[in-house]
């Protein structure tokens, strides 16, 4: 890397000096020092004003070198972690340095072969940079803080180029895919919305099931499940898109897990961080992942709003609120896992291992092993934590995590990275894993329609110890469901 001047404004993991950060940069042009005639090509132009977008501050270290400042999120200096910005006005063949050199995390997975993504006017499908040219490392210039540095070289001089952290998912992305769905007018899929942001964007809560299952006084059987809590953690938007297009789409196990049970979705909890480009905080500047135990009306209106349907739903004598499942992406992990709760009935404890004993078989890219279970008190606002002390023996509430990067297939070494389509079918074989949940598996050999599995191989059905009797014996109320639980069977496989 070039030599930087001494006098130059030093950047870092201290807060003080990102008080000089105030926003995006917007179709910043970079001058070479002493120039001052119009920009010519090669003087790359940067921009981040637009949905989503991060980048604060740029400054040239020398003719083909360059350090790129994060955006703190909003009202809240803490958190520098995302990125997504766009580079014009190159030159064809123009090879350039990129330095991210103030990251709030000193732990990454640049360490272990993740690399920015990249797509471009002519190229827009996004890729993964190339790791040999990704180098992340404690730099003596930025107070040996860490720096993530990747070489790129532009070749199409027409071409508008796009850096990203991780594949970005936008709340008008979101908006478009929900009003798809609507417009399909499926008797089983309904949209509404719970409350508002602070900005007044929509909090949108789906429910898709039967509509035999919604008529008053039926008995319901609830997963409830929320995503983007955390802006920045893109890789929840595709794994709660591949649930909810598995669950509405006709295939055999969603005809099925739609007969008998009720899924409540909420998939965009902190839409107005998911629009401003944040990594994990709100418009105000609260990680609303920390705030399930009082959430204001005013300042976490999402939340509150998530909470009191939760509340009322586990009030209901007809209802029976089984799963809470909040999904997030992890920074420094492989693969996807879960983190669950310690309870001091230890049978109850046994019960929550089930379900992702059961994901684990289904889906190659979910660690069991990775899987763990706290009561860590620095967790004890999150929804997994809050949840678990509220809700009784019958329900099980987990966070589910994804790697932003990779993951390892059993019996190999290899990382293997994630695409848009990887995270999407993690989401699917989540949804059809409550078919094995619930011994379901019968009433799909009995459809009359064949479709595809997911999966070529046929999965050898899971004596689920919980549930006995034949596999439609389904419990349906919070009464039957905790006399029917005795998940202490010998012949578990596990």
């Amino acid at each position: 890397m070039a030599e930087r001047s001494q006098t130059a404004p030093e950047a870092g993991n201290d807060i003080g000096n990102e008080d000089v950060i105030g926003g995006n940069v917007s179709k910043y042009v970079v001058l070479p020092n002493g120039y001052s005639g119009q920009p010519k090509k090669g003087h790359l132009t940067f921009d981040a004003c637009f949905e989503s977008g991060n980048l604060g501050r740029v400054e040239q270290v020398c003719e083909f070198e360059y350090d790129l400042f994060i955006r703190p999120d909003t009202c809240n200096p803490r958190f520098r972690v995302w990125f997504n910005f766009t580079v014009e006005n190159v030159k064809e063949s123009q090879r350039v340095i990129f330095n991210i050199v103030n990251f709030s995390k000193t732990k990454s997975l640049y360490r272990d072969g993740m690399a920015p993504m990249v797509k471009s006017t002519s190229r827009p499908k996004w890729q993964r940079l190339p790791p040999k040219n990704v180098y992340y490392y404690r730099c003596p210039d930025h107070r040996k803080n860490y720096v993530m540095s990747f070489a790129f070289c532009f070749d199409r001089e027409d071409d508008i180029y796009q850096f990203a952290y991780c594949y970005p998912y936008t709340y008008t992305r979101f908006q478009h895919y929900l009003d798809s769905l609507q417009k399909r007018n499926m008797d089983y899929f309904f949209r509404e919305q719970l409350g508002q942001s602070v900005q007044q964007r929509q909090l949108d809560l789906l429910t898709i099931t039967s509509p035999e299952n919604l008529r008053e006084g039926t008995e319901k059987k609830v997963i409830f499940i929320t995503g983007r809590v955390h802006p920045g953690e893109t890789p929840s938007s595709f794994v709660c898109q591949g649930i909810i297009d598995f669950l509405v789409s006709q295939h055999p196990i969603a005809r099925v897990l739609r007969e008998h049970l009720v899924f409540k979705i909420a998939p965009m909890l902190n839409p107005d961080g998911v629009y401003l480009g944040n990594y994990r905080c709100s418009l105000m500047g609260f990680d609303l992942n920390r705030h399930w135990l009082d959430p204001s009306p005013w300042a976490h209106p999402t939340l509150h709003g998530v909470k009191q349907l939760i509340i009322k739903m586990y009030n209901d004598p007809k209802t029976s609120l089984e799963f809470y499942i909040d999904i997030h992406a992890h920074s420094t992990m492989m693969n996807g896992f879960m983190y669950g709760n310690i309870f001091e009935d230890e049978e109850r404890f046994q019960r929550q291992s089930i379900f992702p004993k059961l994901l684990c078989q289904n889906a190659e890219d979910f660690s069991y092993t990775s899987t763990s279970f706290n009561r860590d008190a620095v967790k004890a606002g999150t929804g997994r934590r809050f949840l678990g002390g509220l809700l009784d023996h019958t329900s099980y509430c987990y966070t589910l995590e994804v790697s932003f990067y990779s993951y390892i297939i059993g019996g190999t070494t290899a990382a293997v990275p994630y695409t848009e389509e990887a995270y999407m079918k993690l989401g699917r074989n989540v949804a059809r894993t409550f078919l094995d949940y619930y011994r379901l598996n019968s009433l799909v050999e009995r459809m009359t329609v064949p479709m595809p599995r997911l999966r070529k191989e046929t999965p050898t059905p899971y004596k689920h110890p919980s549930l006995r009797g034949s596999a439609s014996n389904v419990p349906n109320s919070k009464g039957d469901k905790k006399s029917s639980l005795n998940h202490k069977d010998s012949s578990a496989p596990f």
